[in-house]
């Protein structure tokens, strides 16, 4: 995961999220905190075995001491070399101005400019630099980075290495082990002691190398962990073998029981990588929602360039169709814009200049030309995904309570595994019997299932839910949902489809309702809308052929029709036209019913006429009225709140069987309706699907 600063006010602490390598168990959690929360301006800190992620709250930032402390700790944060190629130095001052300029870039921890090669070497927290941030830096100390090429490790290198080792433990310890599972059928064979010390010590001196470099990490942090459990159970179990097979011994040795353990737990390990990383992937899913390349407009011509290589204040141009890569101003050009993923609203939004949008918005008709104000982290999309990643980082209040056990847990054991030696040597048992029985103790007490199983519960969770439009705020609401007693609902895309269709259709006189569907389907056939292709599925396909059209992206359409002119497009562009607003007033029952409504017109210049109002309307879902039955039938009070206004949100109510609503709410204020809500005393949750929730949902328990 990767160390990003969350946008809060200046006067709060920063929040980051750093990657931790070399966490095995709940008692690793326990290290990693106690390491980073003694770094001096560390409020808090939370670590999350699941992600292998430690989410700190500082007053400030200095990377490289909250790496030497995980690094105290026997643990490491893996970092990456990054190379850049800077243009305008001259000198050495040139050089230590560009270096001082890097290092203060948080997340880096050292930088070194060459400057015959005009190359700058920059080393960083893994994940933790956008590259934006990085030439930003460099153009802000007065010089330009010409190349950005990063040298990242595949971020399944580490599963694949484990992968083989777990196979080939697996292969040599299934020898060793077919006896024990040939005695349960009444076969009772051995294998010779050198065959099995053959199998066992490349498992043992190999494979296990795993479990060693953790273990003396954990052991120069005079701490302990699970992996210094199977270092010395397994270690005891294949010493004792080796000197059993020294003293004459032929039979039964323990060889398999030390290969068998490794091969296990790398498989076990190997599972718990696949799932980390699955668990994850909605995260990464939100970052490929940003588009890698971008059209900049410099020096008069469009050039494409890697999204991380656009500074504000550039232009980007964006085709129709195509995503966009940066959060900007419009400069030129109109265009319908989808931006549901962002804030909820089902329906492409008409923009124009001076229009502001968002990186990973889809741009549905025109070619527009944008002035990008926000890249990489700070755009919109960058603060979904943190969201996300902080819901998965937190901890919810049980998850802390197992840390705690665990935090004493292997010394513990460690101590049960000492006193079982010396317990059965008192009872007169050999050295053998009670070696055997303190590497059982070692090896089947293991705390990763209390450790694991929480993290990777809530991650999988939120995971799922943030694939399915669902952002859920932090561990902790999951564990108190239980107590909610109300819920408020967001209309548009929550308890809606989010897809529009024709509702109503008002007429001028002397015009059938059937003749105006009809002129207005073939009108709408040469535009590519969601409203237009919701009224060619509404009036089915026109037999009218268009001799000519003129498509004004986001606005509508300008059409030949058997020798007449027909228009076709929301009130804007009939305004534009020259029809004033008394001679729209055919929509406005329309508009009042809470449909967006669209206007057929005919003719030129001031023998415009207009023909037809048609109302689009977007459908409740079909389980939403039986989920309000159900939350009712809970005895769970339901409200709704809404930006839209009275008629569209009293009808939606009226729809889902919602006694309570709220019209006209703003995204801020709709913190506030929430908060009221608390102010009885009641646990509240709120449902929203876009970005116009957030404060809402942050306001809920």
């Amino acid at each position: 995961m990767p160390l990003k600063p969350a946008a809060v006010p200046p006067a709060a602490a920063r929040r980051f999220v750093l990657p931790v390598q070399g966490m095995s168990c709940a008692s690793c959690v326990a290290h990693v905190e106690k390491a980073l929360a003694a770094v001096p301006g560390v409020r808090r800190v939370a670590v999350n075995l699941a992600t292998e992620s430690a989410a700190v709250e500082a007053d400030r930032l200095d990377a490289r001491q909250l790496v030497r402390a995980v690094d105290a700790a026997g643990y490491a944060v893996p970092t990456q070399r990054l190379m850049l190629s800077i243009e305008g130095m001259h000198c050495a001052s040139c050089v230590a101005r560009v270096e001082q300029a890097l290092v203060a870039v948080p997340g880096v921890l050292s930088a070194s400019v060459n400057l015959a090669q005009e190359r700058a070497y920059v080393e960083a927290v893994r994940g933790a630099v956008d590259e934006s941030a990085l030439a930003a830096a460099v153009a802000a100390a007065g010089y330009r980075v010409a190349q950005l090429s990063a040298g990242k490790e595949p971020a399944a290198a580490h599963a694949a290495a484990l992968a083989r080792d777990a196979v080939l433990a697996l292969a040599l310890a299934a020898p060793l082990a077919a006896p024990m599972a040939g005695a349960a059928f009444g076969w009772h064979w051995t294998l010779p002691a050198w065959l099995q010390w053959l199998l066992a010590t490349p498992v043992q001196l190999w494979c296990a190398r795993h479990f060693y470099v953790a273990a003396a990490r954990a052991l120069r942090a005079s701490s302990g962990n699970m992996d210094l459990l199977v270092t010395l159970g397994t270690l005891a179990a294949y010493g004792l073998s080796l000197y059993l097979w020294w003293r004459g011994q032929d039979g039964h040795l323990y060889f398999e029981a030390a290969a068998v353990v490794i091969a296990l737990v790398l498989t076990g390990r190997l599972l718990e990588a696949r799932a980390k990383r699955a668990t994850t992937a909605a995260v990464r899913l939100l970052g490929q929602l940003r588009p890698q390349q971008a059209r900049v407009l410099r020096g008069g011509e469009e050039r494409p360039l890697p999204v991380e290589q656009v500074a504000a204040g550039d232009v980007v141009v964006v085709l129709p169709g195509e995503r966009i890569p940066v959060d900007g101003t419009i400069r030129a050009g109109t265009t319908a814009v989808d931006e549901s993923l962002l804030t909820g609203e089902s329906l492409p939004v008409s923009k124009v200049a001076g229009d502001r949008v968002a990186a990973g918005a889809l741009n549905a008709s025109g070619r527009i030309e944008i002035v990008t104000t926000a890249v990489g982290t700070d755009t919109m999309l960058a603060q979904i995904a943190r969201w996300v990643e902080d819901a998965q980082a937190a901890k919810a209040p049980i998850q802390r309570l197992v840390d705690r056990v665990a935090a004493v847990f292997v010394p513990v054991v460690l101590a049960i595994a000492a006193v079982t030696v010396v317990g059965w040597l008192a009872a007169g048992a050999g050295i053998e019997t009670a070696i055997v029985a303190a590497v059982s103790v070692l090896v089947i007490a293991c705390p990763c299932a209390l450790g694991l199983a929480t993290p990777t519960a809530i991650v999988a969770g939120t995971g799922v839910a943030a694939r399915r439009g669902i952002l859920i705020k932090d561990a902790e609401a999951l564990e108190i949902a239980r107590a909610v007693r109300v819920v408020a609902f967001d209309k548009t895309g929550t308890l809606t489809e989010g897809r529009p269709r024709v509702a109503a259709v008002a007429t001028a006189e002397g015009i059938a309702r059937e003749q105006a569907l009809a002129l207005a389907a073939a009108a709408a056939a040469a535009s590519n809308h969601p409203l237009a292709a919701a009224l060619r599925a509404q009036a089915g396909a026109s037999d009218s052929a268009i001799e000519e059209a003129t498509v004004q992206p986001g606005l509508g359409v300008q059409v030949r029709l058997g020798g007449a002119t027909f228009y076709f497009g929301s009130a804007r562009y009939l305004q534009a036209l020259g029809i004033g607003e008394p001679r729209l007033a055919l929509g406005a029952p329309l508009a009042a019913q809470g449909h967006t409504v669209s206007y057929l017109a005919r003719g030129d210049g001031a023998a415009l006429q207009v023909l037809a109002a048609i109302g689009f309307a977007d459908a409740l879902r079909p389980g939403a009225r039986a989920a309000i039955a159900r939350l009712h039938a809970l005895g769970i009070e339901t409200v709704l709140i809404s930006g839209d206004h009275e008629a569209a949100v009293a009808a939606a109510a009226r729809a889902a069987g919602i006694a309570r609503y709220q019209a006209g709410v703003l995204p801020a204020e709709k913190a506030q309706a929430v908060a009221r809500l608390k102010a009885g005393g009641a646990r509240v949750a709120m449902v929203g699907d876009g970005i116009n929730d957030a404060p809402a949902l942050a306001a809920a328990d």
